[in-house]
């Protein structure tokens, strides 16, 4: 596994194409980053590019990991947007490319998170789940702890809601 990451890239053109192309690709895979598969990357795309502009205007900050110069991991530091949070921050639209899952790439930009988390001071990580979905598993494997869950507070499709799952990462 070779995998470079940079915290707050270039958003070239070229790289917010390569940005939805990987987020539609995840969504429909299974993917819980914003969308219930199948989309397309019209479909993404107003989200993303809003998203990205938060992340390129801030306040918030984009982590891309990549192997020969192609997006295949990312995720956005998000800004709580209130100053009595300012001490820890939320992680969103955590994604790998689905080929590349189970060989490491999103283990090692979850630690590569943790760590810039460590440098720039916050005290603690925190992020949401899908439930139904198992993923909260790999995060505890990371050292995550649910919180708390919203009990069916995402509606995925008619008659089917999902619990959201709180999970903490302590920095200090």
């Amino acid at each position: 596994m070779a995998i470079r990451f940079v915290l707050d890239p270039p958003l070239t053109p070229e790289l917010r194409d390569q940005i939805v192309t990987l987020w539609t690709a995840v969504t429909n895979a299974g993917g819980a980053v914003g969308f219930v598969g199948p989309v397309t990357e019209d479909d993404v795309r107003p989200l993303a590019l809003s998203t990205l502009a938060e992340a390129a205007d801030g306040p918030d900050r984009l982590l891309v990991g990549f192997h020969d110069q192609q997006p295949v991991a990312l995720l956005f530091f998000t800004d709580n947007r209130f100053r009595l949070k300012a001490h820890w921050c939320v992680l969103k639209r955590v994604m790998v490319q689905p080929d590349r899952q189970g060989h490491g790439y999103g283990q090692a930009l979850m630690r590569e998170a943790e760590r810039i988390g460590r440098q720039i001071g916050w005290d603690a990580l925190h992020l949401t789940v899908r439930d139904g979905k198992g993923v909260e598993e790999f995060y505890r494997r990371l050292g995550y702890r649910e919180v708390g869950r919203l009990p069916g507070a995402l509606r995925v499709g008619p008659g089917d809601d999902r619990d959201e799952i709180h999970m903490w990462l302590s920095l200090t």
